[in-house]
């Protein structure tokens, strides 16, 4: 059993509307599904982004696409029209959910994608720019 992140085992699209924030999380492999189901639960996800306090995190299964879609209330301060950060809306914020750690079991290790970026030295560059 290792620890891995999320991007090395999934990729995510994201969308945001108002205070809303949207991101799917996609399996690379089906076989990795499973796993994400088990870990990546709407109180990881509330847990995860604790520091943006959303209101509820809803999460909605889709089985036929190796995906989980997230939903994120009032966490984009406002939205992006009236937030005075510099863009913390989706796209930056799904490489947030991809820094997260899951157990992997040994014989599912084999399906991480070896090479993709490191999501937690990204943030961590992007916070002392």
């Amino acid at each position: 059993m290792t620890r891995l992140e999320l991007h090395a085992l999934a990729h995510a699209r994201t969308g945001d509307k108002g205070n809303r924030l949207n991101i799917s999380l996609i399996a690379y492999e089906p076989a990795i599904y499973p796993l994400l189901v088990r870990h990546v639960t709407e109180a990881a996800v509330a847990m995860r982004f604790i520091h943006r306090k959303p209101s509820s995190v809803k999460r909605y299964e889709l089985p036929k696409m190796h995906a989980l879609n997230f939903v994120l209330d009032d966490v984009l301060d406002g939205g992006v029209t009236q937030a005075l950060n510099l863009d913390s809306h989706g796209k930056t914020l799904s490489f947030h959910l991809l820094g997260m750690r899951i157990p992997v079991p040994d014989e599912l290790a084999k399906y991480a994608k070896v090479g993709a970026p490191d999501a937690a030295a990204i943030m961590d560059s992007a916070r002392r720019e």
